[in-house]
């Protein structure tokens, strides 16, 4: 699919936040800019919360929320990935990031009552994809996701090679044991890997490592740099060559990843790589998670994991 062209910001500013983006590291920008509210305590009911214990190699214990719903056999399966925000607090607290912090559970509860208004977007909507969205749930009804959301690691390698033992253990060890207690489908076709800004960066670097394990691969506001095109376009070739997946990354007007995640488009399409770029009203910021990050999330990998044409 061709990407979306860039949003109308002036030539200068997209420039200037170019170059502040390249004098940034990724450590200091992938943190949200406001608080997050304080997490609970434990889960609430149709939330499992799963405990793994450290194995040689791992950087220690490792915490995930699984959202099964009863009806489970018959639906995908999603990892969703935190941001940096909730990775410098702890492996509980990153865990139910998600669902705590980015209000998971009043997403999903939306999407099963549409149809959806701005409000429900935080009012960073556009009327065009407002009515895309709607369009969609109006020809076919949100059916539900299993939902894992593990506790996403602010690696100080963060190449590759340095993201390869955190897939590890998704693959290994999260998505076997989400699959045993859920029931759900199993399929590489109906698994998907997502993340927000720290957890963005993570779930390219997972995903297009394992396309024999995800038939979709999103990021929302991807913590990236613009002189990493070339390194993510070769991943995704190699793992299009590989198996055939679903690739799509997300960004915001005022996200200061926007230019870095242009470019990283623009290489992908220079080079082939069917993908689909979406830039959507809206700031780097938890309000943004609450509104068009969860909803475009979740969405789009039920859609694309049923084989439906997302909107």
């Amino acid at each position: 699919m061709a990407a979306t062209k860039l949003p109308p910001l002036s030539r200068r500013r997209a420039l200037l936040g170019l170059a502040a983006l390249a004098s940034t590291s990724c450590r200091r920008s992938s943190s949200p800019p406001e608080p997050a509210p304080a997490s609970s305590a434990a889960a609430p009911p149709g939330w499992e919360d799963l405990a793994f214990e450290p194995v040689a190699g791992d950087e220690g214990p490792q915490r995930a929320l699984l959202l099964a719903p009863g009806d489970a056999a018959a639906l995908p399966l999603l990892v969703a990935l935190h941001g940096r925000g909730e990775a410098v607090r702890g492996a509980e607290v990153g865990a139910r990031g998600w669902r705590d912090d980015y209000g998971l559970d009043a997403t999903l509860e939306r999407l099963r009552s549409p149809p959806l208004a701005p409000e429900d977007l935080g009012h960073m909507v556009t009327r065009e994809r407002l009515a895309q969205l709607n369009a969609s749930l109006g020809a076919h009804p949100y059916r539900g996701m299993s939902i894992a959301t593990p506790f996403t690691p602010d690696l100080r390698d963060r190449s590759v090679e340095g993201a390869a033992g955190f897939g590890r253990f998704v693959v290994e060890r999260l998505l076997p044991r989400a699959r045993a207690e859920s029931g759900c489908r199993a399929a590489r076709t109906a698994t998907g890997i997502d993340g927000v800004s720290l957890g963005g960066r993570l779930a390219l670097l997972v995903g297009l490592s394992h396309p024999d394990v995800f038939g979709a691969v999103g990021a929302l506001q991807p913590a990236v740099r613009a002189g990493e095109a070339e390194m993510f376009s070769m991943l995704a070739r190699r793992a299009m060559e590989r198996r055939k997946l679903a690739l799509r990354l997300v960004s915001s007007e005022a996200d200061p990843f926007l230019p870095a995640i242009q470019a990283i488009s623009d290489r992908l399409r220079q080079d082939g790589v069917a993908h689909e770029l979406l830039i959507v009203p809206g700031p780097h910021d938890y309000a943004w998670n609450r509104g068009p990050g969860g909803v475009e999330m979740v969405l789009w990998h039920e859609r694309v994991l049923r084989g439906l044409s997302p909107p």
